[in-house]
């Protein structure tokens, strides 16, 4: 079964991505199993192999059901039984046991059958029930007096319960029972205790009526009783607002209205009911959650009450029986609320019956719970969308709290697959299904882009879902920044400044390297020349070179920086011997910087680079190479050196030995005194020096001897200052040191200043000479050689034994090392070249004339088959990107072929889609394109590149997500598998890859189009406004156009006696915020879906008359969705021909009012003979007969026109006829 989980889980994690849902849902199914497989292995005892069968075959059954009652990432079972905060459950009810509800025995056994855990899991549950004899044989051995919670409730029954003592007595016998039997750290234990703590934290606090009835007070579980004169306010009044429900009668009839809400509907009869309502609520229940006091006040009472009206009014149709009564018993426990004012204090009220004092207040059905930093957020973000209002004020969430019914509306539910509302989300909030942000954001985006998808574009919820979605997102940003602070999320991202680093810490530990004494290995490389004498065209590379290019973060390729480093020991060992000190120290420090590179890039698991081709086994090769080549020739020197040095030994000794015999005769001693000195071989002395200003030398006694004339000579080897040798301003020494030189000479006792003693390393920094002062102790670790002015460390310290006495130190001496005299001589730092080139190849078709390339230098940019650039494109906020899978160059001009990849913004999709940040989509575009229109380079990566991993050399911004294909003849995105990868040759520099130890997940923003949808439909609506102003108006015109003449009395004459036709009197639309002489000054972005709703939304109105503004707009997209295409059309050649109306109105108001009038009070249009034509929104016929029934009739919605005019007639009769709904019943005009 483990390995199947470990399956499931693992085939769940590779398939989904990393933080979405699935993905933490298989973390933690595993983390669970494994859990409790721990705890049941663990809690198995050690007893006969009889009761453990038996156990194990009884307890699977019990840890089933707490197994799947486990939440993820939530505590265990057992810890939570123990610390949580307890519900309690009614068990049976008071009929059942024989008891009142008021009674103690019943209340105590309540608490105890009722509690359960934070994750609802019954406390009680294993006490049931005995254990069955055949399971557990040996528990009847153990268990002398059995008993559990079904004797209890059958003596409760038969009434063998005097007093509260007697059933607290059984409940303690019973837990101890359970606790005797089980093992310390089993669940049935902890349970156990638990229970226990319930029954001894509870304090119960009894009141009969105020009918004389004894009130008695147990604190200590019938110890003692006492009166109460407290009165039960806070119940009282939920009893008189649960009364106004079950009394409420329907007038005439006498029909109890609760009946139908007295009992939820079967599941066997109702099974939909279930699905669709996510909490059901019935009026028991809540008759029951009173008795048993589960409301903490009066206002939970309430949303339960407004719970059950809710939902019988979402389950059924508008209209009927049942959603009729729900609104009249809401009316009515509404009104008594008010009637009963404002509830009381709670400290003004009694409990009348049960006060449970528990550690953890004991929550009745909602437990107030600490809020979670994650549950803070999830509300403030609800609460922002659920707040949020219009520029007018309207709260736009109303219409997104509950889904449409389904009889309302039941092609909603065919064409959304996954419905959701607020209410439902809001549910999910308080079961704590939201792990995370993320997981809240998906449900509110899926509940916009249903409404979007559902809804015509141009309808106000279309518009209410965008300004909702981007107040939503608006809101996470805030939340967001908030706690990233100045991080920026992947903004602050660089992978740049990380390889920096790690270059940084490479040459920091390569540089620090040191032996067992202390001495670092990178020392002696400091004499290494800048220039190389075998190629001094080469520009200059030094160590001290390198730390300053790093200390500029020039370095950006690990491989360059190794190649650097590499060249520099290279030519170190070149220049040296094989055993000389530097060649030894150069090895060792390209073994550790392999080793340290190894180390911070984990083999290629955090850095991907070049470099890590180039192992420890390279380099053994390369060193053996080396010494194969340089041994032959250093024999042959050794050779030569030894005869020429024996030579020069002959001369000098025979040069001494004369000189010696030639003088006075001569006695050795192993030391003598010197003006109260004792001096003696192996004792180091000061030298008077040769010049006043040097100081004294530092010579080591060999040889002592007093000459015939009685004066005292010494012979010693002569030791140097750092000052008295030949070196690099770069290489460092330590404190106080020294060197063996080869310089042997005899001295007169005469010129000796004085004592100093010089040790070797190894016993410098651990031993100090007694009785000698700091500033005369001196250390050595090199020899120098004058000749060759070389350094070379000293293994064997083969100087005579002296006589000082040495002593351990107290603190051993720290590794201080200093710089030469000679350091302000610096090297120039030198830029770093660049070594690579282009790389040509072959093309099996390519064309004549054309020279291919799979890496290629142009414009100050290395270009390779596979990489990305940024292309020059018109008319486009963001340029285009190209991919270069072919690239070659023709007459001196380059150019390259590949696939182009497009922004969101040149997609078709709803303005709700989420878009990863810096998202594209590959197009079916491939065009070759000269390499003039490149504007710089990116890197396209694959979704599952992005999350892990990004190249050295490209900035943050720069780095491109890609995970679909965009067809454009379909409009729709798909996702794509993987782009073409390509086989380069060796010459081709690969990127350095850095990979993230943990995986990034990437930032989805909204569609670039949201913002500008949201603007053309704010524009729309308000034309829309102005145009139910203008029908408006119209009314008024009518009114006017009876008493005032469209013409002067002198040319209404005329026409009358001619009996020209009556000319209907004209009536420009007005727009808000202008007078009706001003006129219309603007274009309407008129369309036939608000031509269709300015005429509709009246008729429905004034069916509905208490439908808010989002519940009349969803009503007319319903209406226009189900309007015939034929219809449809017309209304839009109506919408385009009332815009072509109202432009040229437009152009002629202004064209008269430029002009001035020569007779106030007299249209311009009459003084000149103009008659305007008809207006768009139609005139009024006054030869159109009545109609029939009514001798006034109305005047229409909408005015006809002339039929040359191409407006139909848009009278409600009309409209109505149209749309299919009955025609509004006339109306006598006031």
């Amino acid at each position: 079964m483990a390995k199947d989980v470990d399956i499931l889980t693992k085939n769940a994690k590779m398939y989904n991505e990393p933080g979405s849902q699935v993905f933490k849902d298989a973390n933690t199914i595993k983390k669970v199993f494994a859990q409790r497989r721990t705890e049941i292995e663990q809690a198995e005892p050690t007893k006969s192999s009889l009761r453990i069968r038996n156990r194990r075959s009884a307890q699977g059954d019990r840890l089933s059901a707490i197994t799947m009652a486990l939440q993820a990432g939530s505590e265990s079972d057992e810890d939570s039984i123990l610390t949580g905060t307890v519900r309690y459950d009614t068990g049976e009810s008071e009929a059942d046991c024989g008891l009142s509800a008021s009674d103690p025995i019943f209340l105590l056994y309540q608490t105890v059958r009722g509690a359960r855990s934070v994750q609802g899991l019954l406390l009680a549950e294993p006490f049931l029930q005995l254990p069955a004899r055949r399971e557990y044989p040996d528990y009847y051995h153990q268990i002398k007096n059995p008993i559990s919670l079904q004797q209890i409730r059958d003596k409760m029954k038969n009434g063998d319960y005097e007093g509260i003592e007697q059933i607290e007595a059984d409940l303690t016998l019973m837990i101890e029972n359970a606790k005797r039997y089980n093992m310390p750290n089993s669940t049935i234990y902890k349970r156990a205790q638990r229970l226990q703590q319930i029954m001894q934290g509870c304090c119960f606090l009894v009141e009969y009526d105020d009918e004389g009835d004894v009130s008695t007070a147990n604190s200590d579980l019938g110890s003692s009783k006492r009166k109460s004169h407290k009165k039960n306010t806070k119940k009282n009044r939920m009893k008189m607002l649960y009364a106004a429900v079950t009394e409420a009668h329907e007038t005439g009839t006498g029909r109890r209205l609760c009946d139908l809400f007295m009992v939820k509907p079967s599941k066997k009869g109702y099974p939909d009911y279930y699905q669709i309502i996510q909490d059901p609520m019935d009026l028991r229940t809540i008759e029951n959650n009173i008795r048993t006091e589960r409301y903490n006040n009066e206002e939970a009472l309430m949303d339960d009450i407004k719970l059950m009206f809710r939902n019988a009014r979402h389950y059924n149709e508008e209209g009927s029986q049942v959603y009729n009564d729900a609104n009249i018993l809401e009316k009515m426990v509404k009104d008594k609320q008010k009637e009963l004012g404002p509830p009381p204090e709670e400290d003004e009220m009694g409990s009348p019956k049960l006060k449970l004092r528990i550690g953890v207040a004991a929550s009745p059905k909602k437990a107030r719970t600490q809020t979670t930093p994650l549950q803070q957020k999830l509300t403030d973000l609800y609460e922002a969308v659920t707040n949020f209002t219009d520029n007018r004020g309207r709260r736009l969430s109303t219409v997104f709290l509950r889904l449409p019914s389904r009889s309302e509306l039941p092609d909603y539910y065919a064409a959304i697959k996954r419905p959701i509302d607020m209410e439902r989300i809001r549910s999910y909030m308080v079961q704590g299904r939201y792990q995370d942000v993320d997981s809240l954001a998906e449900d509110f985006i899926l509940m916009f882009n249903n409404a979007c998808t559902y809804n015509e574009p141009e309808s106000l919820i279309y518009r209410d879902a965008l300004l909702l979605h981007r107040a939503f997102l608006e809101a996470r940003r805030q939340i967001e920044d908030e706690e990233e602070g100045d991080e920026g999320g992947l903004g602050g991202l660089s992978v740049a400044s990380l390889v920096r680093e790690l270059i940084r810490n490479l040459f920091v530990s390569m540089m620090g390297h040191q032996d067992d004494e202390g001495r670092c290995y990178s020392d002696s490389l400091a004499e290494v020349p800048a220039i190389d004498p075998a190629n001094p065209e080469d520009p200059p590379l030094t160590l001290d070179i390198i730390r300053n290019n790093v200390d500029h973060g020039r370095y950006r390729r690990l491989d360059v920086f190794q190649e650097h480093v590499f060249e520099v020991l290279e030519k170190a060992r070149c220049l040296n011997r094989t055993d000389s000190e530097i060649f030894e120290d150069s090895v060792e420090l390209q073994h550790f910087f392999v080793k340290i590179r190894d180390e911070l890039c984990k083999n290629g698991e955090i850095l991907l680079t070049p470099a890590l081709s180039y192992t420890s086994k390279h380099l053994h090769a390369d060193i053996d190479q080396e010494k194969r080549e340089k041994l032959p020739q250093e024999t042959e020197e050794d050779r030569l050196k030894r005869e020429e040095d024996r030579k020069e030994e002959d001369k000098a000794e025979g040069a001494a030995g004369s000189q010696w015999l030639s003088g006075p005769q001569s006695s050795y001693s192993q030391d003598c005194n010197f003006e109260n000195n004792t001096y003696s071989v192996g004792d180091c002395v000061y030298v008077q020096p040769s010049e006043a200003n040097l100081q004294p030398h530092i010579v080591c006694i060999e040889k002592l001897w007093k000459d015939e004339a009685g004066e005292q000579w010494m012979y010693g080897c002569w030791f140097y200052r750092p000052g008295e040798t030949f070196h690099l301003a770069t290489r460092k020494f330590l404190e106080k040191e020294v060197f063996k030189s080869d310089y042997y000479n005899r001295v007169p006792f005469s010129k000796i200043l004085g004592k100093c003693v010089v040790l070797f390393v190894k016993e410098y920094f651990k031993l100090q000479p007694e009785g000698f002062r700091p500033e005369d102790v001196y250390v050595c670790e090199t020899r120098y050689t004058a000749r060759t002015k070389t350094f070379k460390k000293i293994k064997i310290w083969s100087m005579p034994p002296s006589s000082v006495k040495l002593v351990s130190r107290e603190v051993l001496l720290p590794v201080v090392r200093v710089a030469s005299m000679f350091v302000s001589a610096k090297d120039k730092a030198a830029d770093l070249p660049d070594e690579r080139e282009d790389v040509p190849v072959e093309v099996a078709n390519g064309e004549p004339g054309c020279q291919y390339y799979e890496q290629l230098h142009y414009n100050d940019m290395w270009l390779k088959l596979g990489d990305c650039v940024y292309i020059r494109s018109h008319r486009l906020v963001r340029p285009r990107v190209g991919r270069i899978e072919k690239m070659w160059l023709r007459d001196g001009a380059a150019f390259f072929f590949g696939p182009i990849f497009i922004h969101p913004e040149e997609t078709e999709h709803e303005p709700t889609k989420m878009f990863y940040k810096r998202e594209v989509f590959l197009s079916s575009m491939e065009e070759n394109c000269p390499m003039t229109c490149i504007l710089g380079k990116c890197v396209v990566s694959s979704f599952k590149e992005f999350l892990s991993c990004r190249p050295t050399e490209c900035p943050e911004e720069d780095i491109l997500l890609f995970e679909s294909r965009y067809i454009e003849s379909e409009k729709q995105m798909k996702k794509f598998k993987a782009l073409k990868r390509f086989s380069l040759s060796a010459k081709v520099v690969d990127d350095e890859i850095f990979y993230f130890r943990k995986p990034i997940v990437p930032q989805k923003v909204p569609s670039p189009l949201l913002d500008k949808k949201i603007e053309e439909l704010e524009a729309k609506f308000a034309d829309m406004e102005n145009l139910d102003e203008d029908m408006d108006d119209l009314d008024e015109d009518d009114d006017e156009a009876a008493a005032t003449p469209s013409m002067p009395p002198s040319q209404a004459s005329t026409t009358s006696d001619m009996d020209m036709p009556y000319t209907p009197p004209q009536s420009t639309p007005k727009i808000k915020g202008m007078s009706k002489k001003e006129g219309a000054k603007r274009k309407i972005n008129m369309s036939g879906y608000i031509l269709f709703s300015s005429e509709v939304r009246a008729i429905i109105k004034a069916r509905h008359p208490d439908f808010s503004f989002g519940e009349l707009s969803r009503l007319v997209g319903t209406e226009w969705r189900n309007l015939e295409a034929s219809k449809k059309v017309e209304y839009e050649e109506r919408a385009a021909k009332l815009v072509e109306q109202q432009e040229r109105e437009r152009v002629l108001q202004q064209q008269q009012q430029q002009q001035a009038s020569p007779r106030a009070g007299t249209p311009v249009g009459s003084m000149m003979g103009v008659v305007p034509p008809p207006s768009a929104m139609g005139m009024l016929n006054q030869a159109m007969p009545p109609v029939p029934g009514n001798a006034k009739s109305p005047p229409p919605l909408l005015k006809e026109t002339d039929a040359a005019s191409g407006v139909l007639p848009v009278c409600p009769k009309h409209v109505c006829e149209r749309i299919g709904l009955p025609a509004p019943p006339p109306t006598t005009p006031l």
